[in-house]
């Protein structure tokens, strides 16, 4: 007698459990830093048995390895206003590069780093991307012991730093794999906040450590800091995660996705969002240092303290909400709303800098950087709606798409956090403040919002899933 077929999945499970049983010794025991040849998450027994205690594993030592990628993609955000303090020599312009530039390597470096862990395996290029981000922190290090170092060698140090910013995209590539569709969604969110967060703590910890006991500024320690926990990273990553044999690289989805005109409409609205998020978080100490220079470091004790780090503190917290609130509402609305919020939010800066009043600033900007959290949020969770509800080839093909979009969207999105701080350079130079850029960005986010109402809500592209 042939099995029914309501049995098939049960003994294609039990197959795999004793495959599992045989390899390992014990079910659900697979241990870190061998290789996986069988994973099949889709399948509930597998995933209750197996899978979910292995992939939440790889999971917490991804957020790991992502959370020192973005620190250090954030180092340059503190060190370049700090510079001067240290003898350095550098023109209004020169700063902005160094703030800017490790967005411009870090977006850049997004689409190769998506496609290495296929190429290398999970386990095996985390402990890589960790470990290539001891040569910025030890380059950093170096350079600003000394103030008489060119500007072309503080600008290759400050894009090497990007490296830290292509971490996110093989990070998000690598846990995607892991986890069942039905899951991807909380996974991929724990692992996108955990990340950013690294912006916030490199922010609020650099200018404690540098300024702590010591004498002036000891700004060696900015990239000392960190070499100790790139170290644990990258050996914790090694011994305790895993590569999967069944990562391979969908380039049939990513040529399919690209051909989608809807993934450049997504990577604009995603520039105005996260793009947003990245360039404020990075420029927000150098703001804060040129319009109100006496509360750039507080006293607390022999240290200084940046209040910096809430801009990005906030917007981090705030990108969960985002997608819980367009899991509700549809994320086209929500993002909608995050444009108007960070209009608003724009022009009250721009009303409110005359007031001379700190307290007023950093709400205003505390403001804009939740709106760019939930419409980061939101944003990404619009990607796959849109594209089942635009693209054939049944569940799996229409997956396939969306997560090769979400990849390249990633990438593009990150473009926004060289271009705010270049906006905001420029207006600094042509009119000795800032308030020109704040009035392009708020006619920007309404364009934004103009495109998303017309193209997503009243066009009824996006579908509620």
């Amino acid at each position: 007698m042939q099995p029914s077929k309501q049995l098939l999945p049960s003994l294609s499970a039990m197959s795999l459990l004793r495959t599992s049983v045989d390899r390992v010794g014990t079910v659900g025991t697979i241990p870190g830093g061998t290789r996986i040849d069988h994973w099949e998450p889709e399948d509930q027994t597998f995933w209750s048995e197996i899978g979910r205690p292995v992939a939440y594993r790889n999971l917490g030592w991804s957020i790991c390895t992502e959370f020192l990628g973005f620190v250090v993609w954030q180092l340059w955000s503190v060190v370049a206003v700090l510079l001067p303090k240290a003898g350095f020599a550098l023109t209004t312009a020169e700063t902005f590069w160094l703030i800017s530039v490790p967005s411009l390597v870090g977006a850049t470096m997004r689409f190769p780093y998506t496609f290495l862990v296929a190429r290398f395996g999970g386990r095996t290029w985390t402990v890589v991307s960790a470990l290539l981000l001891l040569i910025p922190t030890i380059g950093l290090a170096v350079v600003v012991g000394h103030p008489q170092t060119p500007f072309p060698v503080l600008l290759i140090i400050a894009a090497l730093s990007g490296l830290g910013g292509g971490n996110f995209a093989s990070s998000m590539a690598n846990i995607t794999y892991f986890f069942p569709i039905r899951e991807k969604g909380w996974a991929l969110g724990l692992n996108a906040a955990g990340g950013n967060l690294g912006a916030s703590v490199a922010q609020f910890v650099v200018p404690i450590a540098v300024t702590i006991g010591a004498v002036g500024l000891n700004l060696r320690v900015a990239g000392l800091l960190w070499v100790p926990l790139l170290l644990i990273a990258a050996f914790g990553a090694r011994r305790f995660m895993n590569n999967l044999a069944g990562a391979r690289n969908d380039a049939t989805g990513t040529l399919a996705a690209a051909k989608e005109p809807h993934l450049w409409l997504l990577a604009l609205l995603y520039v105005g969002t996260f793009g947003s998020f990245i360039g404020f978080s990075g420029v927000f100490p150098k703001l804060i240092n040129d319009t109100f220079p006496e509360f750039a470091a507080l006293p607390v004790g022999t240290a200084s303290v940046s209040l910096a780090f809430l801009g990005a503190l906030v917007g981090s917290l705030a990108r969960p909400y985002g997608g819980r609130l367009a899991d509700r509402l549809g994320g086209a609305r929500v993002t909608a709303g995050a444009f108007v919020g960070m209009m608003i939010g724009a022009l009250a800066i721009v009303i409110t800098l005359p007031m001379r009043s700190f307290v007023i600033f950093l709400g205003c900007f505390l403001f804009v950087f939740i709106a760019t959290g939930i419409g980061n949020g939101s944003t990404y969770r619009m990607i796959p709606a849109i594209f089942a509800a635009r693209t054939g080839g049944g569940p799996v093909g229409r997956h396939r798409k969306a997560a090769a979009a979400l990849g390249l969207i990633a990438a593009i999105g990150a473009y926004g956090g060289f271009l705010v701080p270049q906006i905001l350079s420029v207006s600094k130079q042509a009119t000795g403040g800032y308030a020109g850029a704040f009035l392009g960005f708020a006619a920007a986010y309404l364009v934004l919002m103009i495109i998303t109402v017309i193209v997503y809500v009243r066009g009824r592209v996006e579908v509620r899933s």
